[in-house]
């Protein structure tokens, strides 16, 4: 089995601890490269990691012949023309959520790279997460029966008035990096996993709003959609709400499974009045897991839950619901 070589475009915050040193711990995986625009901050994370060179010139990386395949993790404005560029030089893609700013980027993306032959991965890394994978478990038991439906809750508080003031925008709130904010670049997490547990949904609608006016895209949203095998789901997103809290819960006819995706929260199986927990311990390095279906992939062994295709369909279902007028 040979070693995957691998280059980052993009040495930013979530590869400092999420991402980036699981490329050398993975096995048969090695990170030969990475890059940033600030040529002091890319030698500065390549010291620190022991990564044996830096670039400031994503192009370095895309023509490199000692590597075989790209982390892409700059901002979702970028990965449309990242990916192209890396499918069209021959190399296998890794490129971080969102997928893209639009469905049909995603589905261009995904063509481009089959037609050059190489395979492209999103970072939906909860799909090989232990966490994940025993909600999943629960299901396939038919410990809750037939499952009937979904529900979603997620509060966040507003972001610190200081963050937000003089139009100073994060980039996650800046529809011009990140479409549509906070709903449009951490939501997409949940219903990728949700995609993971039911399948396809085949239908939504959504209901977005910006009710607080402390930046454009919306800071609540409600939606409604159906999964292609018959469960129901909804949910409710407030980004200016006064706490913090998140969880998902799956209703079926024997009981429901309550879990807690960002959190990480103990799962509770609940059945006949009675709660079993399940406390789930994550790896230091969260992608890890995911990476590691990538590099056995790419050596001919297994598949990789978060393909290309998976990714698109999630990004169908948020444009779809944000596609109401922000009022």
């Amino acid at each position: 089995m040979k070693t995957i070589r691998w280059g980052i475009i993009g040495c930013g915050d979530v590869t400092e601890v999420k991402s980036g040193p699981a490329f050398q711990k993975a096995d048969n995986s090695t990170l030969v490269a990475v890059m940033r625009r600030d040529a002091d901050r890319a030698r500065d994370y390549a010291r620190r990691h022991g990564v044996p060179r830096w670039h400031a010139d994503a192009e370095d990386i895309i023509a490199a012949k000692d590597i075989d395949a790209v982390y892409i993790a700059t901002r979702p404005d970028s990965h449309h023309d990242y990916v192209l560029r890396c499918a069209k030089a021959g190399k296998a893609v890794y490129v971080e959520k969102p997928m893209a700013m639009t469905y049909g980027q995603c589905i261009e993306m995904v063509t481009t790279c089959r037609s050059h032959g190489v395979p492209v991965f999103v970072a939906y890394y909860r799909r090989a997460m232990p966490y994940l994978l025993k909600v999943k478990e629960l299901l396939d038991e038919g410990r809750i029966g037939r499952v009937c439906a979904v529900s979603t809750s997620f509060l966040e508080r507003l972001p610190p008035a200081a963050d937000i003031a003089g139009g100073a925008l994060p980039w996650r709130l800046d529809p011009v990096f990140c479409g549509g904010g906070i709903f449009f670049d951490t939501v997409c997490h949940n219903f990728d996993l949700l995609d993971f547990l039911f399948g396809p949904v085949i239908e939504a609608r959504g209901f977005p709003v910006n009710r607080v006016g402390a930046y454009t895209p919306p800071d609540t949203v409600t939606a409604s959609y159906a999964f292609e095998s018959g469960v129901r789901g909804s949910g409710t997103w407030c980004f200016a709400a006064e706490r913090n809290a998140e969880s998902n819960e799956i209703i079926g006819t024997e009981g429901s499974i309550v879990f807690h995706p960002f959190s990480f929260a103990p799962i509770r199986l609940i059945r006949a009045g009675q709660v079993t927990e399940f406390p789930i311990v994550n790896p230091p390095h969260v992608q890890q897991p995911l990476i590691q279906t990538i590099v056995d992939e790419l050596n001919g062994k297994g598949v990789c839950p978060s393909q290309g295709v998976s990714a698109a369909r999630t990004a169908w279902v948020v444009e779809t619901i944000l596609s109401g007028a922000y009022l």
